[in-house]
């Protein structure tokens, strides 16, 4: 089966700057529903995360979230941002 997964508010609490805007650098894990996603992966599935960051901005946000996926320590085998 293919899982998508999304990304804020799911697998990490959402952090805010004082003007309102998402602080994604410093998002925290949830760490037992990463789990939880790593145990599908380990059972055979696909997990693909997607994020709609930078949707609105512009920015690209890819190279962050990437890397805070592997930090996060996240199995994944394709991560969607900013669609």
């Amino acid at each position: 089966m293919k899982y998508i997964i999304d990304i804020d508010g799911t697998i990490c609490k959402e952090v805010m700057l004082p003007d309102g805007k998402k602080d994604y650098a410093n998002h925290i894990p949830h760490m037992d529903r990463i789990a939880k996603v790593n145990a599908l992966y380990d059972a055979g599935h696909t997990i693909k995360y997607m994020t709609a960051r930078g949707i609105t901005s512009g920015n690209d946000y890819y190279a962050l979230t990437n890397n805070q996926l592997i930090i996060w320590g996240c199995k994944f085998h394709e991560l969607s941002v900013g669609e």
